[in-house]
Formats: structure tokens, C-alpha cells, sequence
């Protein structure tokens, strides 16, 4: 009886280690991070921020950049379901094109969390952005308080279909609508570039305008310079991010203010979010990042 008793427990604790070796695999140390585009300044300060906690809590960021190109982005989230990483982190090209990704996500049981800008018709565990509604808000009073009632201002869009580009338009509009004629209001897809080009032929048939509000600091950065090369320097434009550029602009008064987001902390939430779930702990389906004037 004794004997048989030894071999039970033997027995048994070989058991135990094939339950602890095999099938219940624990998840992966891996967090995906799909970033819309690294040409920004922005994104590769989220990305940067978003690197250090993850190497803080000792998991392995796996990061892609889609060079805003909706299509290429899905095919990264793909390739991320195929390298089985625990949890994705979305900054979407096209808040309406990530819809699919995060369904495919979703049906590999890989849970997605949207950064910065949000994903419509889908649902996320959480989302994590700047409120760019109130940043917009902010914009718009502040342009109102430089310009004066009834000046002509120009609005600078960002990417179209972009959730970052609806909320901060919506926010802007509720500022100024009725208070400033809004005599342009174009998309130059959040590009320094394009921001000149079309700035440039703006200004064409809008020699009179005496501000600009563009959805990110690249695309102010861009009005400044097309402005600055016909001799439009006395022009208030404001940008949003707060990246370093448009801050050293806004010091040499190149610029008159920029909203500021923490893209450091969004990507460290970011991340910081995804590791308390991953430990089984219950996160907020929506997780704001303060935001500030800086002029």
C-alpha cells in the first residue's frame, strides 16, 4: 500500500509539470504597436515613450510604421496576429479603415487598445487619447482672442476620416463658428509639405486672412513657411502637438501658440495599460491625457 501510495504521487506530479509546461501557454511577453507613420515627429516621441515603459516592465515592444497608408497598416496587423503578440496598440491611418483590423484582431483573441486616434465601428478595450475636442476648443478661443470677431482664419485639416481631425475640427468650430469667417477650410493630411502647398495656394485668393488653425503642428509649420515667403508674417497661426519644432517656433514668434499633447505619456499609458491587462487587471474603456496652451 505504501508503495502503491509513492507511485500515485509520482504520478501525479508529473502531471503537474506537463499542466505547467504544456496546452495553457502563458501569453507572450510581446505588445504590438502599430504607428499610422514615423515621419511625424510626434508619433516617434509616443513611440519613444511607449519603448521605455515597455522595457521598464521587461515585455518586448514589436513596433510598425504605415507610413499613413491604411492598407499597408493592415497588412502589419497581420503580420503582428502571425507573430501571436498579446495585445496590439492601434494608431490608426483611417479611424473607418481600422474597423476590419480590429475585428481580425479581435477574432485571433488578440485584444486591441486605439492610441491617439480612435476606430470607428469596432469596438477596443480601451482608447487613449488626448481630448482633441477641449484641444480644439482651446485652439479656437485662443485664435478668436488674437484675431478679433469677424477676422478671416483659415483651418488647416488633418487626415480625413482621422479621429483626431473630426474632434479637433469639431472642437474648433464650436469655438469660432459665428465669431470667424472661416474662409478656407482644406486637408493637407497632417504634412509639413502639404501644409506649405496648400497654404500657398490659399493665400492666393486670401491675401486679407489674419489666422490659421491647423490640426497639427506640421501642418503649421508648413503655413508658417508658405506665409513667411510672400511677406505674411504678421499672421497668427496656431498648431497642435507641441512638438519641438513648433514650441522653438512659438519662442521666436514664428508661431503664437500650439495645443499640447504628451505624446510621451500616451505612449507610456499606452503600453502601462496594456501590461495591467494583460495581468488581469480591469482597465477604463476611455483614459484621457491632459492637455495645455503653450504660446
Amino acid at each position: 500500500m505504501k508503495k502503491l501510495r509513492t507511485v500515485t504521487l509520482v504520478a501525479l506530479a508529473g502531471a503537474a509539470i506537463l499542466i505547467g509546461c504544456g496546452g495553457t501557454s502563458a501569453p507572450s511577453k510581446k505588445i504590438g504597436l502599430a504607428i499610422s507613420t514615423l515621419n511625424n515627429p510626434f508619433f516617434v516621441t509616443l513611440k519613444e515613450g511607449a519603448e521605455a515603459k515597455a522595457k521598464e516592465l521587461g515585455y518586448e515592444l514589436v513596433v510598425t510604421d504605415a507610413q499613413d497608408d491604411p492598407a499597408k497598416q493592415a497588412g502589419q496587423i497581420d503580420d503582428l496576429i502571425q507573430k501571436k503578440v498579446s495585445i496590439i496598440l492601434l494608431n490608426p491611418c483611417n479611424s473607418d479603415a481600422a474597423k476590419t483590423m480590429v475585428e481580425k484582431a479581435t477574432k485571433a483573441k488578440i485584444p486591441v487598445i486605439s492610441v491617439d486616434r480612435g476606430v470607428n465601428g469596432a469596438t477596443v478595450l480601451s482608447h487613449i487619447a488626448s481630448d482633441n475636442v477641449a484641444g480644439g476648443v482651446m485652439a479656437g478661443e485662443e485664435l478668436l482672442a488674437l484675431v478679433g470677431e469677424g477676422a478671416k482664419v483659415v483651418e488647416l485639416q488633418g487626415i480625413p476620416g482621422a479621429s483626431a481631425t473630426v474632434d479637433r475640427g469639431t472642437g474648433f468650430h464650436q469655438a469660432v463658428d459665428g465669431k470667424l469667417n472661416v474662409v478656407a477650410s482644406q486637408s493637407a493630411d497632417f504634412n509639413r509639405d502639404k501644409g506649405f502647398t496648400v497654404m500657398q495656394n490659399i493665400i492666393q485668393a486670401n491675401k486679407d486672412i489674419k489666422g490659421v488653425f491647423a490640426h497639427n503642428d506640421e501642418m503649421a509649420l508648413g503655413a508658417v513657411q508658405a506665409l513667411e515667403a510672400v511677406g505674411m508674417k504678421t499672421v497668427v497661426v496656431i498648431g497642435f502637438d507641441a512638438t519641438d519644432d513648433a514650441v522653438a517656433a512659438v519662442k521666436a514668434g514664428r508661431m503664437k501658440a500650439t495645443v499640447a499633447q504628451k505624446p510621451a505619456l500616451i505612449g507610456s499609458m499606452a503600453v502601462d495599460t496594456a501590461v495591467k491587462y494583460l495581468k488581469g487587471e480591469t482597465v477604463s474603456a476611455k483614459i484621457p491625457v491632459p492637455l495645455e496652451l503653450v504660446k
